[in-house]
């Protein structure tokens, strides 16, 4: 079976056949995918009023454990962005009564972000769907290709994952 990136490298190889293309193989597809699996993570949090970040904030406190609170500067690990990008999200979200904000015990100028039972619902909810469309799109997968395409994306996403920023 034929796909996009196919036609893309054998374009290149016919324009181009002083340069080797392999990589493009392998990465072309995974940007394809990307872009395919972020318009479908888009849908599974639309249909439940979520945006995409709104959920990254949201699952990281639900990821957190009971009592689902995390202090900003975790918040920022998790979803990668900055602190005034931050205090932004953790405003907005407590303004539909997804999150609340509470005096950190430990840390008198400090405050953690805690997820309201409305919150969780909305975050339990959204991964459901979640999964269920990541279900269908590897849906074509036997559990043992599963396995080994994991295991050969950690081994490419390791270094990024693991190195300081």
């Amino acid at each position: 079976m034929e796909d996009e990136v196919d036609r893309l490298v054998a374009a290149w190889r016919r324009e181009r056949p002083d340069l080797d293309v392999e990589p493009l193989e392998v990465l072309s597809r995974v940007s394809r995918l990307a872009r395919h699996l972020d318009r479908a993570r888009r849908l599974a949090f639309a249909e439940h009023g979520l945006e995409p970040w709104e959920f990254d904030v949201l699952t990281s406190l639900r990821r957190a454990g009971a009592p689902y609170q995390l202090s900003p500067g975790q918040l920022l690990t998790q979803t990668l962005v900055t602190s005034g990008t931050m205090t932004n999200r953790i405003d907005r979200l407590a303004k539909k009564g997804l999150v609340e904000r509470l005096p950190d015990p430990s840390d008198r100028r400090g405050v953690l972000v805690r997820l309201t039972v409305e919150g969780q619902d909305q975050a339990d909810e959204a991964l459901a769907a979640l999964l269920a469309q990541e279900r269908a799109i590897l849906g074509e997968l036997s559990p043992q290709q599963r396995c080994e395409l994991a295991g050969l994306l950690r081994q490419l996403t390791a270094p990024f994952d693991n190195f300081p920023s």
